[in-house]
């Protein structure tokens, strides 16, 4: 109620992206007093067994992640993990540095309980993430999302250089294919330009001094067609995993009367996307049968949204726009409440829901003779 106050009050006021600058330092400044850490830890970190998750060959205190764009330079996933969050996606990182889009980049749609996000992935570049990644402590997963460098010529070589150097530091990678503030990202979702990608930079990945997790991020807006041509090639080219999904260029299910100040480019994320990112998902787990991890992300909000995911066959989840509205205590009640839905289910782990309401495939019925 205090935060939901406080946003009616005064964060709403101010400029999204500047509010988020500001309590990304204040957050990092009380993480990095140890002994605030530890208290944030010991008030907020999820302990309770039945949320653990093995995936990806890693163990995860919670299957809640924070989706990627919210600690875009790798500088607050130890801060961020203090609140509650069993694993920070880091990124979209480049190999270069850019400064990304131009000012006004992210608008509130409040009463849509949405976000436009028209950012272009800003960032310092690769090098200066390694330089933060290198040293981290603690024992938060973190995994690293990269992208495509806006003025890269070579696709495939920009997307080898930030793997070659972030590989060594990451849990896990992310291929970021389906942002739509990169003009011509998009394309590479095709299947044979995605499997070029994939091949490139599994050559990247093969100096590196362990195995690395390779996931590809995929958008709302492909027909199911798509949908199951990139399942099919991500079984075929042995992925571990797939994250579904990014934001939606749809603006049609928009009902906030902002919605008619909101720019043609830039993508959408929060509740309006919900529906879309559910059936990507059910379609996904029908289409690849539990052989890969899926990363469901897309208009999540309560523990009921994560318990649904899951069960339509998601291993984890991950927020963004939920976790702006419900501020920084919103990851601490969704863990609590994802496991008592879980003792409610009488099951030991949240594990053991994963993919339990996936309707299985009825044996064809013997002809009357």
């Amino acid at each position: 109620m205090l935060y939901r106050h406080l946003y009616a009050l005064l964060l709403s006021r101010i400029d999204a992206e500047r509010v988020h600058h500001v309590t990304a330092r204040m957050l990092r400044g009380l993480n990095a007093i140890p002994p605030l850490r530890r208290l944030l830890r010991a008030l907020l970190a999820p302990r309770d067994p039945t949320l653990r998750v093995h995936a990806l060959g890693l163990d995860f205190a919670s299957p809640l992640g924070l989706a990627a764009g919210f600690d875009k330079d790798a500088a607050g996933f130890d801060a961020y993990a203090s609140l509650g969050f069993g694993f920070v996606e880091v990124g979209t990182i480049t190999a270069q540095g850019q400064p990304g889009n131009p000012d006004t980049r992210i608008m509130r749609l409040p009463r849509e309980r949405a976000l436009v996000n028209r950012m272009g992935f800003p960032n310092a570049g690769a090098e200066a993430a390694v330089a933060r990644l290198r040293d981290r402590g603690g024992d938060a997963v973190v995994g690293v999302n990269v992208g495509k460098t806006r003025l890269a010529e070579d696709a495939a070589a920009d997307y080898q250089a930030s793997v070659s150097q972030l590989a060594p530091h990451a849990d896990y990678l992310v291929l970021n294919v389906s942002s739509p503030n990169t003009p011509g990202l998009r394309d590479m979702q095709a299947v044979d330009r995605l499997a070029e990608l994939i091949g490139a930079v599994r050559d990247a990945l093969a100096s590196a001094p362990r195995a690395v997790p390779l996931l590809v991020k995929i958008a709302p807006d492909l027909s199911d067609e798509d949908l199951d041509a990139i399942a099919d090639l991500a079984l075929r080219e042995r992925l571990d995993g797939l994250i579904a999904t990014n934001t939606t260029i749809d603006r049609g299910s928009l009902r906030d009367p902002q919605a008619d100040d909101v720019p043609a480019e830039g993508g959408i994320s929060g509740a309006p996307l919900k529906p879309r990112a559910l059936a990507v998902l059910e379609r996904l787990r029908a289409r690849t049968g539990g052989r890969l991890t899926l990363i469901s992300v897309g208009g999540i909000e309560t523990a009921d949204d994560a318990w649904e995911r899951i069960r339509a066959g998601a291993t984890l989840v991950q927020a963004y726009t939920g976790f702006v509205y419900g501020g920084p205590l919103w990851p601490h009640r969704l863990n609590r409440g994802l496991a008592r839905r879980v003792r409610e289910a009488g099951l030991r782990s949240v594990q053991e829901a994963v993919g339990a309401g996936v309707r299985q495939p009825q044996p064809p019925t013997a002809p009357v003779r």
